[in-house]
């Protein structure tokens, strides 16, 4: 029996070497990578350039107390605001932590204003961490089993139904908290109009608009982050995943009206913005716009798209094909764990985003012919299972 707490089901392989979008396990087992660490590895395994960041940094320095200016973490902070338009950056180690400080820097934000405003509005099929806070913001029941009595203060609505959203602010709204996409939740996309319609509202009442972009931010949508599809920019933007390319961090962004509400004492973390991390996610940063990976993201997505939908017009029980960028979600009338086994079997590694809707997140720098592959294997195992 492992010495590792039970809290995942795991699959049966162990990986221990990738390059690109490959693994390879401990069996000697070569696998197309299309899960990328749930988004995480966003320049896929081992790429030069992160390695050889990571490598000097830590020849320097991994880590010093925030009690002290860190230059990696000021750039970074710097780089984000001028990407996002926003303007002030605090940085973590994840995305529930980065949702954790986007919650409190909202409820912060009206206390100072001596409002009694501290509801945060979320979607059914949320999810936006783990944390007490972040696991009740989710609107997924399954995550919040055993974990009573749950924190006060969150409100949850319908996604794309704009009335349903109005009908829940009143006078206790503080925010409003939204994916793009929601990643775990079936890879549901937000229509550019809902969420043009929810920035109208919080501006008609005042109250933040909160994005959660942990799965959709750094590039996953094919623009650096999803809510420039939309033409609108939130109050507050939280990212993590694909931020720093495997190491860990988290980010949390605000307009400097909402972020001042921050103070020395009232939040912090750690190892939040160490040297390490954000030389990493600098470096991720660096190799999207030196490699052109927006573009690459946009191309490849449609190639996928075209061969997902190709392989559901031959098939009846493919019901629906949808995502944004490399976030793709293929949803089935019977659950999809048998194929990610079959699938697993040939060669390729894919996800779940409930048991029904089969999860695509390959790397950004994903290649046309390693889509092909991936359709292949696909095709092959779908024929095998049906």
């Amino acid at each position: 029996m492992s010495a590792v707490m039970n809290t995942y089901a795991r699959y049966p392989v162990t990986l221990i070497k990738g390059r690109g979008a490959r693994v390879w396990d401990d069996a000697g087992q070569e696998y197309l990578d299309f899960i990328s660490g749930i988004g995480v590895n966003s320049l896929g395994h081992a790429h030069p350039q992160l390695v050889q960041a990571i490598c000097g940094q830590a020849s320097e320095m991994l880590h010093c107390s925030n009690l002290f200016h860190i230059p990696q973490q000021v750039r970074l902070a710097e780089r984000l605001a001028g990407l996002s338009g926003l303007d002030n950056a605090f940085f973590c180690n994840s995305g529930a932590e980065a949702n954790e400080a986007a919650i409190k820097l909202t409820r912060k934000y009206w206390h100072d204003q001596e409002s009694s405003r501290r509801t945060i509005i979320s979607a059914y099929r949320s999810f936006h961490g783990r944390l007490l806070s972040t696991l009740t913001a989710s609107g997924q029941d399954k995550v919040k089993v055993g974990f009573d009595p749950l924190p006060p203060g969150f409100v949850h609505v319908p996604l794309g139904d704009i009335e349903a959203l109005r009908a829940a602010v009143n006078d206790e709204t503080a925010g409003i908290l939204l994916e793009p996409v929601q990643g775990e939740g079936g890879v549901h996309v937000a229509a550019d109009s809902y969420l043009q319609a929810v920035r109208e509202l919080c501006d008609e009442t005042g109250i933040l608009m909160m994005l959660d972009e942990v799965q959709t931010g750094i590039g996953r949508t094919g623009e650096m982050f999803g809510f420039e599809h939309t033409g609108i920019k939130p109050d507050i933007l939280t990212l993590a995943k694909g931020l720093g390319g495997g190491v860990p961090i988290g980010a949390m962004l605000a307009s400097t009206k909402v972020s001042q509400a921050f103070t020395p004492g009232s939040h912090g973390s750690t190892f939040g913005g160490n040297a390490l991390s954000c030389s990493a996610a600098l470096t991720v940063l660096d190799v999207i716009e030196k490699e052109g990976l927006l573009e690459n993201v946009q191309t490849q997505s449609k190639r996928l798209l075209s061969g997902l939908n190709a392989l559901k017009s031959n098939d009846a029980d493919i019901k629906l094909v949808r995502g944004s960028g490399l976030l793709i979600g293929m949803e089935f009338d019977a659950e999809v764990a048998p194929l990610i086994a079959a699938c697993r079997e040939r060669g390729l590694l894919l996800l779940p985003a409930g048991p029904k809707v089969l999860r695509f997140m390959p790397p950004l720098n994903v290649s046309a012919a390693e889509i092909d592959e991936a359709l292949a294997i696909l095709s092959a195992c779908l024929e095998e299972t049906s």
